[in-house]
C-alpha cells in the first residue's frame, strides 16, 4: 500500500472531490470513486464523500495498493471476435464458458483467452477481471464488450449506467405468456433462504426487464428480453417472479423442463457509443446451435 499526497489548486476550487482527485493525480475516475467508497482518500486529515466541493490549498491523501502482478495464465483459446480495434472489443461468449477465474474456475475463462490474444486490456476491475465491463453468466452464450484501455473502460461502463447502451437478449421460457409486451419492475438482491440465490425482495437494487413475446409453442413461449440495469441473475430471476422461468435453468427453473447445457438464454444484440469516437456501433449474434434445435423441436410438434 503506497500513501500520496496532492494539494487542491486554484483552477480546480469548487469541483467534486473524485473529479478533483483524478485531474491532479491521473488515477482514472473509477479507481478514485471506489478509493472513496472504501474509506483510502482523506481531505484534510478527514474522511469525505465523493460529492464533496474541493476548495483550494485542501490536502487530499489516498492509499491506493501496489499493482498486482498477473496471475491469471493466458491459454489459447478460439474467440468469436465480432468487432476489435484499439480501444474495444466485442467477442460471442459460447454457453459453458466462464467470463472470469473464481473459485473453482481458475482456466478456460474468456479472461484466459483474453489474455492470450492481446495484452492491452484496461486494469479498472484488477487482476482477475481486466478489461471486464459487464458479465454474462456460464450458462448465457452472446455478446459481450470488452475495454482495452482504462479510458475505454470508464465510458462503456458510465453508458451502462445511464441506460444508454443496447442490450438485447432471447429467452426461452417456460408457459404461455399472456401478453404480448411487459415490463417488469422489481427490485433484486440475496435471496434470504439461499445466498447462493439472487431473487425479488424488498431492499434489494433497481431492476427493470422489458420483454415482448415472438413466438408461442403453448408450453414454452420464445421472448426477447432488453435490460435497463443488470443485475445479477436479472432475467433468470425476473422471469421466475412473473411465473415463466427459463426453460433448462437448474438454479431458477423447474426439474421437469427441456434438455440443454443450461438456461436458454443468449445475449443476441449488444450496441453502445464507441469510447473514443463516439459512433454508434451495433452488433447482432444469431442463436447457438443447440438453442435452434430446441426451437425446430417444439416448432414440430
Amino acid at each position: 500500500m503506497t500513501k500520496k499526497n496532492v494539494q487542491v489548486e486554484e483552477n480546480l476550487n469548487g469541483e467534486r472531490l473524485d473529479k478533483a482527485l483524478s485531474t491532479l493525480t491521473g488515477e482514472s475516475r473509477s479507481l478514485v470513486q471506489m478509493l472513496i467508497k472504501k474509506q483510502a482518500v482523506l481531505v484534510n486529515g478527514e474522511k469525505t464523500k465523493a460529492n464533496y466541493k474541493v476548495k483550494t490549498g485542501d490536502e487530499l491523501s489516498y492509499e491506493i495498493e501496489e499493482p498486482e502482478e498477473l496471475s491469471v495464465t493466458p491459454e489459447n483459446i478460439p474467440l468469436d471476435i465480432y468487432y476489435e480495434d484499439a480501444d474495444v472489443l466485442v467477442v460471442n461468449k459460447p454457453q459453458g464458458m466462464v467470463v472470469h477465474p473464481s473459485a473453482g474456475h481458475s482456466t478456460g475463462t474468456l479472461v484466459n483467452a483474453l489474455l492470450y490474444h492481446c495484452t492491452d486490456l484496461s486494469g479498472i476491475n484488477g487482476v482477475i477481471r481486466p478489461g471486464i465491463v459487464h458479465r454474462i453468466d456460464k450458462d448465457t452464450s452472446g455478446l459481450l464488450m470488452v475495454a482495452k484501455n482504462d479510458a475505454a473502460h470508464e465510458s462503456l461502463s458510465e453508458q451502462l449506467k445511464a441506460k444508454t447502451s443496447d442490450r438485447i437478449y432471447l429467452a426461452l421460457v417456460h408457459g404461455d405468456i399472456k401478453h404480448q409486451k411487459g415490463t417488469i419492475e422489481a427490485p433484486i438482491g440475496r435471496a434470504k433462504e439461499d445466498r447462493k440465490k439472487m431473487a425479488v425482495v424488498a431492499d434489494g437494487k433497481e431492476a427493470r426487464t422489458h420483454f415482448e413475446v415472438l413466438e408461442r409453442f403453448g408450453d414454452y413461449t420464445l421472448v426477447k428480453c432488453e435490460l435497463d440495469t443488470g443485475r445479477t441473475h436479472q432475467i433468470r430471476v425476473h422471469m421466475k417472479y412473473i411465473g415463466h422461468p427459463l426453460a433448462g435453468d437448474p438454479k431458477y427453473g423447474p426439474k421437469n423442463t427441456l434438455a440443454g447445457n443450461g438456461q436458454f438464454l443468449h445475449a443476441s444484440e449488444l450496441g453502445f457509443l464507441h469510447p473514443r469516437t463516439g459512433e454508434a456501433l451495433h452488433f447482432k449474434a444469431p442463436l447457438p446451435e443447440n438453442f435452434e434445435a430446441a426451437l425446430k423441436q417444439l416448432r414440430e410438434k
